[in-house]
């Protein structure tokens, strides 16, 4: 038996139990049965006596006799030992004790078999989580074991589990036996998956102690010993295949040769009315490396709300219409196209290129124009949404692909845009993303890429002020509002919900849309609405009406959380506040401070807020560093909130290490890995082949994020 063993044939699976894990914790394998670790110990290396139980313990061992048996029927009456009938049973209650005290333990199952194993005088080790019950402490459902059991001085583990498993009879101590049955009958002919020399320079435990250690720990130290070891091989394989991956490409990739800067770069350069920060200058730089390399650019750019990625990539873009390329930036929402265009064509106008919009709502006659000119080369520049990617628009000779908000677009659409290159030379591209990605994320997200960050701000942008206040504060906020408007400002106001939910007692778009209205009534005021089950007319007339200054509040959901630029707008309003993430508020804030106003950003709470939402508006009103805040919620949440769904986005499920705690073993990881491949980049040498092995496995070959981002 080895770990590609179909789980069914392990002893005590069987077919049935093998659907049953294969469905609901998706084990296939003995392998999948063993990369499925404990996600927390119990330490049952101590007796307590029952005269120091608190209810409020944890799970508890004690050693107890039993004294007495009860069984009571379902209508709350003692059945009487001599007329018994088990199928009138509700449950078992049994009177334990030690020298120190009693307690009372309770069955509702089993209760036949546990009445003819609880003889009175008969002593057993119980463990269980203690609660109090009519004044007296008990445990329901302990584990029941004798006294020579050998439980006791040990860490057990516990397993992910559900209600369909449980019912069916696969619980924690099933688990157990079915995990030891797997190590007793795999480990003596597993082989071990990283090279003796990477073993000794990290100091590693070998795989076979790792594995009997997370499941059966003998103590706390071997516990460390093994998850440090199988953490640290997760992250460094799939580190090790990222960047391998990396290498290969910057090797056999050719790419456009961009040698020259170009006249127009330097006339908009020339012309800006601000100096670049040292982040912008230092990016920029890495960027025209890039592209004079001969080899294809694949650089993501992470930037705070308001760092300055668009001047990033309209001069980027330059540089490929210096070398008579043209370029296209994509954007996911027709409003953020038409923002970038405003934006670019203002940048443009010293350079003489030519830019053009195309989105999915652009007349025919304007099409067939726009079509043209990429055509014959006349349009440098094209900004779009996905319409870009119809197959329909033809590039005379594309040199670089800019994507904004690319977690936006689907695989198959970018994959189609990189298609469109000069003579089937893929263009260079540069992803742009204004969400904060932790470092540790980043590096596995986009382990391929290389990553450039603009961690400045430009000069005069000012402080967002953060305010975190309550439902009595409703007046008082209305009150700011109209100050605002008086002084010629205007709001948002962000609900995270469009219509009543049953289970969640927010205040909702629709009722809050009515408030506002009352509050703000015309024709002193114009409230405009937006969100995601209106048509895309009713949302760009009411956007453009905001945008244009002719509405002073717009009331949304979060559609208008990536890119909306509206410099006059100083109020940012998010209701229901601790509903929300760490990031979201973030990118929600960032919406506000984009001109030269003092702006301010409102989190309206509701009247129940947990430890931890508190903890996290706490967070944003103290500090607006993005990826200081990104840091904190994946440690807060886990990585997975940031995608979607637990660690959505990986090239690889993670078994044991986490993202959001194990930065330091993965920096570490990342850089032996590098090291490694700095000595023997396509792993050939006898030395390294069991990598080369493990790399081959179905869990590395990882997706070309390259082609995808």
């Amino acid at each position: 038996m080895n770990m590609d063993t179909a789980i069914q044939y392990l002893p005590g699976v069987g077919p049935k139990r093998a659907e049953l894990l294969g469905s609901e914790l998706g084990i296939a394998t003995v392998g999948d049965l063993l990369h499925l670790y404990p996600f927390r110990y119990i330490d049952r290396s101590s007796i307590q006596p029952i005269g120091q139980v608190h209810p409020n313990h944890a799970y508890i061992q004690v050693r107890a006799t039993v004294l007495k048996t009860r069984i009571f029927a379902k209508n709350g009456a003692e059945l009487p030992p001599d007329k018994l009938k088990y199928n009138m049973a509700s449950r078992l209650v049994a009177t334990v004790a030690d020298e120190s005290g009693e307690m009372e333990v309770v069955f509702f199952k089993g209760i036949k078999w546990m009445h003819g194993r609880l003889l009175p005088g008969n002593t057993f080790i119980f463990f269980g989580k203690p609660s109090v019950f009519n004044g007296r402490l008990n445990m329901v459902h302990p584990e029941v074991d004798a006294p020579d059991a050998g439980t006791t001085g040990v860490l057990t583990g516990v397993y992910t589990s559900t209600e369909k498993l449980k019912n069916s009879g696969i619980t924690g101590k099933v688990m157990l036996r079915l995990v030891g049955t797997a190590l007793e009958e795999v480990l003596p002919g597993l082989s071990e998956t990283l090279p003796e020399y990477v073993l000794r320079e990290k100091g590693l435990v070998p795989l076979r102690f790792a594995l009997r250690q997370t499941h059966f720990p003998v103590d706390q130290d071997a516990l460390a010993k093994a998850t440090y070891r199988l953490k640290f091989e997760e992250l460094f394989l799939l580190q090790l295949s990222l960047l391998k991956q990396k290498y290969v490409r910057s090797r056999s990739d050719v790419g456009i040769r961009m040698s020259l800067v170009g006249e127009a770069f330097n006339d908009c350069y020339n012309a800006l009315p601000y100096a670049l920060t040292g982040s912008q200058k230092r990016v920029i730089r890495e960027i025209r490396e890039d592209m004079r390399s001969g080899h294809q650019m694949n650089r993501l750019l992470q930037g705070d709300v308001g760092s300055g990625k668009t001047m990033v990539a309209v001069l980027s873009a330059l540089i490929a219409v210096g070398n008579g390329y043209q370029a296209c930036i994509m954007a996911p929402t027709e409003v953020l196209a038409q923002q970038h265009f405003a934006n670019v064509s203002r940048y443009l106008r010293p350079t003489g290129i030519q830019a053009a919009l195309l989105t999915g709502t652009t007349g025919a006659a304007a099409r067939r124009e726009i079509h043209a000119g990429l055509e014959d080369g006349s349009i440098g520049i094209i900004i779009g949404t996905h319409a870009l990617i119809e197959d329909t628009v033809q590039f005379r000779a594309l040199g670089l692909a800019v994507v904004d908000e690319q977690h936006r677009f689907g695989v198959e659409q970018r994959a189609r845009l990189w298609n469109k290159g000069s003579q089937g030379i893929p263009p260079h591209v540069l992803v742009m993303t204004a969400t904060p990605i932790p470092r540790t994320l980043a590096m596995t997200l986009y382990g391929d890429l290389d990553v450039s960050v603009i961690d400045e701000m430009p000069p005069g942008r000012k402080p967002v002020q953060t305010l975190c206040v309550g439902e009595n504060k409703r007046h008082a906020m209305h009150n700011f509002i109209r100050d605002q408007i008086a002084l010629g400002r205007q709001a948002f106001i962000v609900y995270p919900l469009i219509f009543e939910s049953e289970k969640l007692d927010y205040k909702n778009l629709e009722l809050g849309y009515e408030e506002i209205v009352k509050a703000f009534p015309m024709p002193q005021y114009k409230v405009a609405i937006v969100h995601g089950r209106q048509s895309a007319q009713e949302k760009e007339f009411n956007m453009n009406a905001f945008v244009a200054g002719r509405a002073q509040i717009l009331v949304s959901t979060t559609v208008i959380e990536v890119g909306v630029d509206v410099p006059n707008a100083s109020v940012m309003v998010i209701e229901s506040a601790e509903r929300f993430g760490l990031s979201q508020l973030h990118q929600l804030r960032g919406r506000v401070g984009r001109g030269a106003e003092k702006s301010f950003c409102i989190l309206m709470r509701g009247q129940k807020v947990s430890k931890e939402s508190q903890k996290r508006l706490d967070l944003l009103c103290a500090t607006e560093n993005g990826f200081e805040l990104a840091e904190e919620d994946m440690k807060m949440r886990g990585p997975g909130d940031l995608e979607g769904t637990q660690q959505s986005g990986l090239p690889v499920e993670l078994k044991i290490a986490s993202l959001a705690r194990d930065g330091l073993i993965l920096s570490d990881a990342r850089g032996y890995a590098q090291h490694i491949l700095d000595q023997d980049p396509a792993l050939e040498k006898p030395v390294n082949a069991v990598l080369a092995a493990e790399l081959r496995k179905d869990k590395y070959v990882t997706k070309d994020y390259s082609q995808i981002s």
